[in-house]
């Protein structure tokens, strides 16, 4: 008779499956909670102790770490020598394990939890018996995932093909999944330790979805996430086609750009993971109307980003743009319906799920890592360094600005007026160009540049910058300081009659 170990902490799916594996002819083997909640659902099986000799003690810290359940495990069935040894000590072959482990990383995840409780969910003979098992995937089967019961049960059926490579493909899904359990553990115990760069950095990430292919239709991708609900993850589709690897970068450019004005009504609108409009507006649809006609020309094909809920007046609008995907907190029925009309448009609600507080940029064999940027700046701190002071309109505006150039690819100037950007200079190689492009893109919009205020993302190296922005009609300008020449930039300021502010800080977006 075959041998089955079931050891769970998710009991999802967990009777039907040990009742599949009893009519297959199974013995079953249960520890804890697992044995309890098999007996009350009336299904037969021996507890753990009776196959130890040995009953659990250390309030069931030791309950599987035993020869009896090992031997069992890791015994070859090919080998002479291994089948002699355990029938020599009365062992008895185990086929199959199903073990789930202790909740660690929600555990930790919990507020106010301490750090005894979560130690206690630090699982020991769980991750034991997987590994044994997997390490024998030639003769054990081995299960970890819920989803994968089903599978198992059709393939003990007589003649069922594929059960080799499938022992095989379970095996490493217990490796992978041991691993980043382990990875859980390390990074809770460099958090104890305030340890924000440990030695060794593990990042465990599950595969949320396939991608059709990634920048290019030549290169195969895939979308991980740090857990179920982080991120993008927690986002909720409604129609359209499947979410591509550019709309996903795009689609987080335009959550870091709403996310710089907090509870402000924001509308950012993202082509090629950087802003082509971005504005605030009493509504969403103002919001909206504000951020377009900053570029319009650059908004076909964009993602679309909103702070507050879209209604069906937001929708009608955009409705009428060619859009790739639009996110918001949510949409009103009206606006669902609207918007579904564009059959290839994704439409994207919810908020962001917790995740990492880390930045990763990947280089080649390896990764830069760094804390994310703050996603709310303010103007504390700020020092104005001209002999004109900018006015409270002035100031008001250039906070706009210094809030948007924070999502602008580097180098970066954003000129602004009345709570919406007017013209974006983004990704240039120096920033006299930036500054150019800015107040090109802001007249082919048909916008009037006089009187804006202008943020640069770092210091200007040089006054030509300054200059050209003085040509437009640039009154008040935001920017960090720390030049060699800061005092030939602000010369040409007050030249110029412009006030200008240091912040003391960059916002560079690589």
């Amino acid at each position: 008779m075959p041998r089955a170990l079931l050891s769970v902490s998710d009991k999802t799916g967990l009777v039907d499956f040990a009742k599949g594996l009893a009519a297959h002819g199974f013995e079953l083997i249960s520890t804890g909670g697992t044995s309890k909640a098999l007996r009350d659902a009336g299904v037969a099986c021996l507890d753990i102790s009776d196959v130890t000799r040995f009953p659990e003690m250390l309030d069931g810290r030791v309950k599987t770490l035993h020869p009896a359940v090992h031997g069992g495990l890791l015994a070859r069935r090919d080998l002479p020598t291994h089948m002699a040894a355990i029938a020599e000590h009365g062992i008895a072959l185990i086929d199959l394990v199903c073990v789930n482990l202790y909740p660690f990383r929600e555990t930790a995840a919990k507020p106010g939890i301490t750090p005894d409780h979560v130690i206690e969910q630090i699982d020991i003979g769980g991750p034991s018996m997987l590994r044994s098992a997997a390490k024998n995937f030639a003769a054990v089967t081995v299960v970890v995932d819920p989803r994968d019961y089903t599978r198992v049960l059709e393939s003990l059926a007589p003649g069922a093909p594929g059960v080799a490579e499938l022992r095989r493909e379970l095996a490493a899904k217990v490796f992978a999944h041991t691993a980043a359990y382990d990875s859980a553990i390390a990074a809770w115990f460099a958090n104890q330790r305030n340890d924000e760069f440990p030695e060794r950095l593990t990042i465990a990430l599950e595969r949320r979805q396939a991608l059709r292919y990634g920048e290019n239709p030549e290169q195969h991708a895939a979308f991980y996430v740090e857990g179920a609900g982080a991120g993008l993850g927690a986002l909720v589709q409604h129609g359209g086609k499947e979410l591509s690897f550019n709309n996903l970068l795009d689609l987080e450019g335009a959550l870091l750009a709403i996310d710089a004005f907090g509870d402000d009504c924001a509308c950012a609108i993202i082509k090629h993971t950087t802003p082509c409009g971005l504005a605030i507006a009493a509504t969403p649809a103002d919001a909206y109307r504000k951020a377009l006609a900053c570029d319009p020309v650059s908004a076909f094909g964009s993602v679309i980003a909103f702070s507050k809920p879209v209604d069906d007046a937001t929708a009608a609008l955009v409705s009428s743009l060619f859009v790739e995907c639009v996110v918001a907190p949510s949409f009103s029925p009206g606006a669902i319906d609207t918007l579904a009309a564009k059959k290839n448009l994704r439409v994207l609600s919810g908020a962001p799920g917790a995740f990492a507080p880390m930045d990763f940029k990947r280089v080649r064999g390896g990764l830069l890592v760094q804390d994310r940027p703050a996603s709310q700046l303010s103007d504390a701190g700020w020092k104005a360094v001209t002999k004109r002071q900018p006015s409270g309109d002035e100031l008001t505006n250039l906070l706009f600005a210094w809030r948007a150039v924070a999502s602008v690819k580097s180098n970066a100037i954003l000129l602004a007026q009345g709570g919406a950007t007017i013209g974006i200079g983004a990704g240039q190689m120096s920033r006299v160009d930036a500054s150019f492009l800015a107040v090109h893109k802001a007249k082919t919009a048909g916008h009037d540049t006089v009187g804006c205020a202008l943020a640069s993302d770092a210091f200007f190296p040089f006054r030509d910058g300054i200059d050209h922005a003085a040509a437009a009609g640039v009154k008040a300008i935001v920017q960090p300081g720390g030049s060699v020449r800061d005092a030939e930039v602000i010369a040409a300021a007050d030249e110029h009659g412009i006030a200008m502010v240091f912040t003391g800080r960059r916002t560079f977006r690589h």
